[in-house]
C-alpha cells in the first residue's frame, strides 16, 4: 500500500501575519508616563538688586537625612504641615491701612508672621539623603495648602474651584470663548494667592 504524501504547512504568510500582530500591539498596547512634580520653572534672569525678604514672611521647612521634618525650627509630623502652611500664607499680618493689608485673609493676623499672600514666601530645604518618597509627600502638602487657599477665593469670587477649573481646562474639557473666561478667572485667584515656593540647595549629610 502506497504511503501518503505529507500535505506541506504554507509558511509564505507568517511573516505578513507576525507584521500584522505587531502592528495590533503596537496600537492597542498603552504606555505608562511617569508622572512627575507639575512645575513650571521661572526663566533665568540676572537680578541686580533681589528683593529683601523679611524674616517673618519666610517659612522654613527643612527635612533631615532622617525624612524628619522641622518647621521654623520645630519637629512636626506631616499631617500637620499643610494646615501650618495654610496658617502662614493666610496670616494677612500687615496693618489696616498699610499698602501690604490684606482684605480677604482670614488668618490670626499675627504681626510675627506673612504680611500677605504675595509677600509669604515657603523655602525647602532637604538633605542630599532624603527620601524621595518624603520628599513627594511635603511638596504634595505645601501645593496642598495653596490649593486651599486658591479654592476657597475662587469659590467666593466665582462660585468654583480654582482646581476643578484647571482641570478642565488641562484636560481641554473647557474650549473656546469659555476656555478664556476660565483662563482669566484661574489668573486673577492664581494672584490673589501666588505659589511662592522656593528650594534652597540641598544640605550634604550631617552638615
Amino acid at each position: 500500500m502506497a504511503r501518503r504524501a505529507t500535505p506541506e504547512v504554507n509558511a509564505g504568510s507568517m511573516a505578513d501575519i507576525a507584521f500584522l500582530l505587531l502592528i495590533f500591539f503596537l496600537v492597542t498596547t498603552t504606555i505608562e508616563k511617569d508622572k512627575g512634580i507639575a512645575r513650571q520653572l521661572p526663566p533665568i534672569e540676572e537680578i541686580e538688586n533681589p528683593p529683601i525678604i523679611k524674616q517673618k514672611n519666610l517659612f522654613i521647612v527643612n527635612v533631615n537625612r532622617d525624612d524628619q521634618l522641622l518647621v521654623e525650627d520645630d519637629l512636626m509630623d506631616l499631617k500637620d504641615l499643610r494646615q501650618a502652611a495654610i496658617d502662614f500664607i493666610d496670616n494677612g499680618g500687615a496693618p489696616a491701612g498699610s499698602p501690604e493689608h490684606c482684605n480677604y485673609c482670614k488668618g490670626k493676623r499675627l504681626p510675627d508672621s506673612s504680611d500677605n499672600p504675595d509677600k509669604a514666601v515657603i523655602s525647602v530645604q532637604n538633605d542630599r539623603k532624603t527620601s524621595y518618597k518624603m520628599y513627594i509627600a511635603v511638596q504634595n502638602e505645601l501645593v496642598a495648602a495653596y490649593n486651599f487657599l486658591r479654592n476657597r477665593e475662587s469659590q467666593r469670587l466665582y462660585g468654583w474651584d480654582f482646581t476643578v477649573m484647571k482641570k478642565g481646562i488641562d484636560d481641554g474639557d473647557i474650549t473656546g470663548s469659555r476656555a478664556d473666561d476660565i483662563e482669566e478667572k484661574l489668573q486673577n485667584i492664581q494672584k490673589l494667592i501666588p505659589l511662592k515656593l522656593s528650594e534652597a540647595e540641598p544640605k550634604k549629610s550631617g552638615s
